[in-house]
């Protein structure tokens, strides 16, 4: 496990080839580019190019194009249309989207008229009970008709208008309302239009293309219909059928495009001198042969490289090597944001500790094999990036299960199994062994902890971070003391007198005065003087305080681990209860219960535990050698899934 190693390349030439080179790196695929006026010395009079992207408003069409008609764009081979002038693109994409808005528009016209048909077929197949033609109805001198709706609460009160001037006749009745029409003189149309109005009454306004009486309406209304739905059945066909012609060479035109817009807007990472430009930036040292030979066909094309961290105004990117076993887990390590580039890979290191945690917290057989298949399934299968992790918990948690003697929460199944085998110390026993549980997984704990230690005291010296590596509370100042602290107690428990003054003295005062002056003691191993800012009141006072916080973190960090054993007998105690409800009043296990107890107790504990498990890993155990400032590996590609505004 280690970061890959990076070289620093430094690319030249002629402009007229910076094209050329551009293409090249981006297909190249280990190239990670840097702007080169970064480490472009002042003095040489560079300039770099600042110039507007012809590609983007081609692409944008292309994108309007892809949203009207729903068709998303792939890379394809654009070897056919690789020479044709911008200018000619430009008509063809615009000829493309001028004809697919003439589609749209009379899909989108015929739409509005079914929209408008099915509403005024809604309203006249609710006034079946109209023989007479509508246009007449409305074209009454003496009498005014309202056709419409009346609330089925507003239609039992209009008893109470008997004596006013107007007619209500229904014809349906639609769950709440009834539908029908109001007569009255026209002298008096206004006075009862205001009752109705009060009764929450909704006017049906009957379109002037509806002739006939209802019956006669309601059946020309269901023919437009029909003709409505078939004039966009053959509008959409029409497109599909366009579209599908096109779609090809439209795949074609964007490949083409996104590839020289993307390497356009590399142009902006170069600097010029004179008629020569410059590009920078890292590739990996195993590629380092293979890239320099695939830049030698361009002839005016120099490439040198260096070490990746011969200068100091560029961090390396970050690559990490894993291997097949702890690849999964670099998704917690990139989360938690990726290591320097002299610093450790920790990725087997979370791999380990994160399975040993979680397979505590779940220790069951029977549920860890079913999670070990589940999430081989869904990385397989859904490329789920989680799965394979799920998978390798799912082993460890079904191991401890083992342990346990656990297997979907039967708690004697494999009693018989290790008493054939001669094996006494197992299964163990979660509820019948809280205690020795509980302090076992806080030894765990603190084993992890001091592993942690250990691991940034070899970053801080390989890197000569001599505060941090020799006198911090994670270094080994803080190593001794809290080691000592700990056998101390231990020793103690045993019997043994270990708290004795030279003891005390020099692995647990010295090193906490170690830990007080670790900045002035930094600056002496580095034969570097040390400035006292705020005076020595101020000095004495923060550190005091911040060795008090270290003091206190120890405890807090160690005790943290008793949620480990905390969950494993939760995990139990829950099927526990599960196991109970199974059998109930009748003794005899009901399947249905098992099985719904298990999955629901798998559903809610392993996000528990994946939570909590994690929760240690950054908390607990990465803040303690780790800072994830690293800046990842990035190689140059085109990303035909970038959409451009």
């Amino acid at each position: 496990m280690s970061i890959e190693k990076m070289e620093f390349v430094n690319i030249s030439g002629h402009t007229k080839d910076l094209n050329a080179a551009l293409v090249k790196l981006s297909e190249c695929g280990c190239f990670h580019i840097e702007s080169a006026s970064k480490v472009a010395k002042k003095k040489s009079g560079y300039t770099t190019l600042k110039e507007d992207n012809p590609y983007t408003p081609l692409l944008r069409t292309m994108n309007e194009i892809s949203a009207r008609s729903g068709i998303s764009f792939k890379s394809m081979d654009f070897s056919d249309v690789e020479n044709d002038s911008l200018a000619s693109l430009e008509k063809y994409l615009s000829d493309v989207r001028d004809t697919l808005d003439e589609y749209k528009a009379a899909e989108r016209q015929a739409r509005e008229q079914l929209s408008i048909h099915e509403q005024a077929m809604y309203q006249v197949d609710h006034l079946q009970g109209i023989t007479a033609d509508f246009q007449q109805i409305f074209n009454c001198e003496y009498i005014k008709i309202r056709l419409g709706r009346l609330p089925a609460d507003s239609f039992a009160k209009l008893p109470y208008y008997d004596d006013k001037p107007f007619f209500f006749i229904h014809f349906t009745q639609e769950q709440e309302y009834y539908w029908g029409m109001y007569l009255a003189p026209a002298a008096y149309i206004e006075e009862v239009e205001e009752i109705f109005e009060e009764l929450y009454f909704e006017r049906t306004r009957i379109p002037d293309f509806v002739h006939g009486d209802a019956e006669t309406a309601s059946s020309e209304l269901h023919q437009m219909v029909e003709e409505d739905k078939k004039e966009i059945e053959s509008c959409v066909k029409q497109l599909n059928e366009f579209m599908l012609l096109k779609t090809e060479k439209l795949c074609k035109i964007f490949s083409r495009l996104k590839t020289q817009h993307d390497n356009f807007d590399l142009r902006n990472k170069a600097v010029i001198v004179n008629d020569k430009f410059c590009i920078v930036g890292f590739v990996p040292r195993k590629d380092s042969e293979r890239f320099a030979e695939m830049l030698s066909d361009i002839e005016s094309i120099e490439v040198t490289m260096q070490h990746a961290d011969v200068n100091g105004k560029l961090p390396p990117p970050i690559k990490l090597k894993d291997n097949r076993f702890s690849k999964p887990f670099s998704l917690f390590v990139e989360m938690y944001g990726l290591p320097s580039y002299n610093g450790i890979n920790p990725t087997n290191f979370v791999a380990i500790t994160y399975m040993l945690l979680f397979g505590i917290m779940f220790g069951d057989f029977g549920q860890g094999v079913v999670l070990a298949i589940f999430g081989a399934l869904m990385g397989k299968f859904k490329k789920w990036a989680m799965g394979p992790i799920i998978s390798r918990v799912g082993i460890s948690a079904a191991i401890f299960g083992l342990l346990f003697g656990s297997v979907f929460g039967y708690e004697e199944l494999l009693d018989p199994v290790y008493e054939k085998l001669g094996i006494s110390f197992l299964p163990i026993k979660v509820m019948e062994n809280v205690a020795p549980i509980l302090v076992a997984t806080i030894a765990f704990g603190v084993l992890l902890i001091m592993i942690s230690i250990l691991i940034n005291i070899v970053s801080g010296i390989k890197n000569k971070d001599y505060e941090n590596a020799l006198f911090s509370n994670n270094g080994i100042a803080g190593l001794v003391f809290f080691g000592s602290i700990l056998g101390g107690l231990v020793g103690t428990l045993l019997g043994a007198k270990v708290f004795s003054v030279p003891y005390v003295l020099l692995l647990i005062v010295l090193p906490l005065i170690l830990m007080f002056m670790r900045e002035p003691l930094a600056c002496m191993v580095k034969g570097k003087k040390y400035k006292m800012e705020g005076g020595v009141v101020d000095f004495i006072a923060a550190n005091f305080f911040e060795v008090f916080e270290f003091l206190l973190s120890y405890v807090s960090n160690s005790l943290s681990f008793v949620r480990v054993g905390g969950f494993a007998i939760s995990h139990a105690s829950m099927m526990l209860v599960v196991m109970a409800l199974a059998k109930g009043m009748s003794g005899a296990a009901s399947p249905f219960m098992v099985v719904f107890g298990n999955v629901f107790v798998m559903g809610i504990e392993a996000l528990l535990v994946c939570i909590q498990a994690m929760r240690l890993e950054f908390y607990e155990l990465f803040s303690r050698f780790y800072s994830g400032d690293g800046v990842p590996f990035t190689p140059v590609k085109i990303n035909y899934d970038e959409t451009i505004e």
